[in-house]
């Protein structure tokens, strides 16, 4: 039975139907189950869901052969994982953004030597920043990272962006994109070895229908 860790939000919706049509059904209704294990009709594979930060940890650490998450996820996470499919949904940038009007470089407050940035990916921020010589304070936030130059917390933000309206109507622009992301399949490096038939069907099913 292989094992694939799945994302509950917004992922959930688009991965089930993609496993569907490459022929791996589930019984009950996952999206709306309070349960967080699911075996498949054929007992062949075993659904479990975490939180998307901790799907690449999950596969990583081979608790998972496998999993769906967003390639801000692996980024941020630094997981040594293999990642043999984009799977086409769930486009996004992950973008620096700030006050309109604004360009990046030397911090809009002069009294700090350095830029306030507020956001969940504090490692892809510094990798960021540090490759542009620029110095940056990290400011970690869960939720509402908008909210954080509108009151003075942050001079930017560095998140999630998909249609930037919620940009838009705080009164805020992207300043650079530092990465695009995607849906990917993730495979555990070990189980990618030993079970590696079972693994090679499932990618060949899945392109079939990303195709």
């Amino acid at each position: 039975m292989l094992v694939i860790a799945l994302c509950k939000g917004r992922f959930l919706a688009p991965s089930l139907d993609l496993l569907t049509e490459a022929g791996i059904c589930f019984p009950e209704d996952i999206a709306s189950s309070r349960k967080l294990i699911f075996n498949s009709e054929d007992h062949s594979f075993r659904a479990v869901l975490v939180k998307p930060a901790d799907v690449p940890t999950y596969v990583e650490y081979g608790a998972a052969d496998m999993g769906i998450a967003g390639r801000d996820v692996i980024l941020e996470s630094r997981a040594d994982v293999l990642q043999p499919l984009d799977l086409k949904f769930g486009y996004c940038k992950i973008a620096v953004a700030g006050a309109n009007g604004i360009s990046e470089g030397a911090p809009p407050n002069t009294s700090r030597p350095t830029i306030r940035v507020a956001t969940k990916y504090p490692r892809i921020t510094m990798d960021y920043y540090n490759s542009r010589g620029i110095p940056v304070e990290i400011i970690p936030l869960s939720g509402s990272i908008e909210l954080a130059p509108l009151i003075g917390l942050a001079d930017r933000i560095v998140d999630l962006v998909e249609t930037g309206r919620t940009l838009k109507d705080n009164g805020l622009e992207i300043v650079e994109v530092i990465a695009e992301s995607s849906a990917r399949l993730l495979i555990n490096r070990a189980g990618y070895q030993t079970k590696r038939d079972e693994v090679l069907q499932l990618i060949q099913a899945l392109e079939k229908v990303i195709r």
